[in-house]
């Protein structure tokens, strides 16, 4: 079974698309090669975003402040002014990956694939616009297009049919039958599944095993170590799956009975 705690790890860290491209490459050579590429946007002080990217300013006042009358001395406040550490914001540069198969000959890129971070999901920030202008340019290109959601937050791809409900979900465009493609709604319960990655015309596809990319993720970073199992996740679980999901926690042994 998929190892979890309250949430998976992050999908769209380096080292889960570093494992991704050495799994596709192995597959799809020597005709293809597989590259990581970055897209670069700034996120300033007005990105709806920017919680998701880097902490907000946080002032804390001390325990039992509020409770404590102002003390007024001649007309002075008696209380003098100490320093607290704050977080400064600033412009950030945020680089995002994405991997490219490659064609040898022509040196073209035929099969996109994005795995989608927090602040592509928050409509209105620089991460989202970003997401989406790239994947408007793939759309209007010969590649093909596969898009990754791993988070069970914010907004996901729109389709013009109603998908069922489900918590991750994975789109593939293939550039023959668009706006046609094919869509994996997956339950949190279930293995993510083996997606095709189309490549050119002739070939035969090659294969991307999800669970096994976000299996080797998690345990070449150790999340075991450093996830705290006994939390409740951030988006909280629907009651039903919270029931789920600390039966399957504590059968394993990583909350208390």
């Amino acid at each position: 079974s998929r190892p979890r705690g309250t949430e998976n790890p992050p999908p769209s860290g380096v080292g889960s698309v570093n494992i991704a491209s050495d799994y596709i490459a192995e597959r799809v050579a020597p005709k293809y090669y597989v590259t990581i590429e970055e897209r670069v946007y700034i996120s300033d002080q007005s990105d709806p975003g920017r919680s998701v990217i880097i902490p907000d300013v946080r002032i804390a006042a001390r325990p039992g402040w509020e409770d404590r009358p102002l003390e007024i001395a001649g007309g002075t406040a008696v209380e003098v002014a100490e320093p607290i550490v704050v977080t400064t914001l600033f412009d950030e540069e945020i680089h995002e990956s994405r991997v490219e198969v490659v064609d040898r000959d022509q040196r073209q890129a035929v099969a996109v694939i994005e795995v989608l971070s927090p602040a592509n999901k928050v409509l209105g920030s620089r991460g989202r616009a970003s997401f989406e202008q790239k994947r408007q340019e793939v759309m209007n290109s010969p590649s093909h297009f596969v898009e990754i959601d791993l988070l069970r937050g914010g907004v996901g791809v729109r389709t013009r049919e109603t998908l069922p409900p489900c918590e991750y979900l994975v789109h593939l465009s293939r550039n023959s039958k668009r706006p046609k493609a094919l869509a994996w709604p997956i339950r949190l319960s279930q293995r993510l599944p083996l997606i095709p990655i189309p490549l050119l015309a002739g070939d035969p596809d090659g294969v991307l095993d999800l669970q096994a990319v976000l299996t080797t993720a998690y345990e070449r970073a150790r999340y075991d170590y450093r996830l705290d199992y006994t939390r409740e996740p951030d988006p909280p679980l629907p009651p039903e799956w919270a029931a789920w999901a600390d039966r399957l926690l504590t059968d394993k042994g990583l909350r208390p009975a």
